[in-house]
């Protein structure tokens, strides 16, 4: 069972940053620039981590890499010396892999005090629906998890809403990370949940990094004859929010004071809305089916002094042609978006 104060902030909403992997010259694991990332999303009001997820690289799970324990180990241990009075962040660990290999990483999360796996079924493209459900339990008996949908452009996977029925009745799921990248797709997931019996026991975590402050400020109401079933996405578990993290953290706090006053939706925080899916469109290099995504990260967090290069260890993964100009005008035109003030007076103390 999860803590019950980390379930409390889970289930109220935060910004969870997906961590990225500090590289150094050598492609080796830089552990100071990996603890200054920690650092850095927890001074800037972040309520989680998520790591060894698709934007720590999916590589580190691999065996002949075997980063996949140090880079959660490195992650927790820094978590730990940081001030928090309200419990510390949710820690969340990426799972993947065949049932034996997931379960083995669920149990390395757990040893190491994770209190989530967000469970990645890439590994199984191909099984039936029952073989997925299957292995969710599976994981689940090991560590409370979060639902996954990744976009079919990087996992080759459609999940339909017959799935989602099933992966919720399950007890140990308590939370989702929606993010399709498509919105019919979303809506299987959210209606899924609503008319399930576990509606009020599972957060909902917005991934769709190209539809961010929309997906927080939509209040859903599904409809089943004379029953009504409302549903809200709380926060976020997001590659974008891997960087500007103090403005993620400002603009979450936006959304949640127009909730609780029950105010109505300005049309400055649409424009704010459109202008982060124009900043992501050019980090995530949408305009070559997302292949600099995670380079574009990392060259947003090395211009402002936290990362030293843009590597990964899979040498495909790398800035397209032009990418870094996008990303420069992007800053250039939207610096509003940008939380480069608050890093600059920061850095130091969190490379030290």
């Amino acid at each position: 069972m999860i803590e019950s104060a980390i379930w409390q902030k889970l289930r109220r909403g935060c910004v969870i940053p997906a961590h990225p992997l500090a590289l150094d010259a050598q492609n080796r694991l830089d552990a100071r620039r990996q603890r200054a990332l920690t650092r850095y999303y927890l001074a800037a009001g972040a309520g989680g981590l998520a790591v060894g997820v698709h934007t720590t690289q999916f590589a580190i799970h691999d065996s002949k890499v075997a980063l996949y324990r140090p880079v959660l180990e490195l992650a927790a241990e820094t978590a730990k010396q940081a001030d928090a009075a309200d419990g510390g962040p949710i820690l969340i660990a990426g799972i993947l892999g065949p049932t034996e290999q997931a379960a083995r990483e669920a149990q390395v999360a757990v040893d190491l005090g994770y209190h989530i796996g967000l469970l990645s079924l890439t590994a199984l493209k191909g099984r039936s629906i029952g073989e997925l459900i299957d292995h969710a339990r599976h994981i689940s008996e090991v560590i409370p998890i979060m639902g996954f949908y990744l976009q079919s452009t990087i996992s080759g996977m459609t999940l339909p809403g017959e799935f989602w029925r099933g992966f919720v009745e399950l007890p140990n799921v308590v939370g989702i990370k929606i993010a399709p990248f498509h919105r019919y797709q979303t809506l299987d997931v959210l209606e899924a949940v609503a008319f399930s019996c576990r509606a009020s026991d599972i957060a909902l975590y917005t991934g769709n990094d190209d539809n961010i402050l929309v997906d927080l400020l939509t209040r859903h109401v599904f409809r089943d004859g004379q029953r009504e079933a409302p549903l809200q996405i709380v926060g976020g578990l997001l590659g974008q929010w891997a960087c500007w993290t103090r403005r993620a953290v400002e603009h979450l706090e936006m959304v949640r004071q127009i909730r609780e006053m029950n105010a109505s939706i300005g049309p400055e925080l649409l424009t704010l809305a459109s202008q982060l899916t124009l900043a992501n469109k050019a980090i995530f290099d949408a305009d070559n089916g997302f292949a600099g995504c995670i380079p574009g990260i990392s060259y947003v967090l090395m211009r402002q002094g936290l990362l030293a290069n843009t590597a990964s260890l899979d040498a495909s993964e790398r800035l397209s042609p032009g990418q870094a100009e996008r990303i420069d005008e992007v800053v250039r035109r939207y610096p509003h978006l940008t939380d480069n003030e608050f890093v600059r007076a920061n850095a130091d103390k969190w490379l030290a």
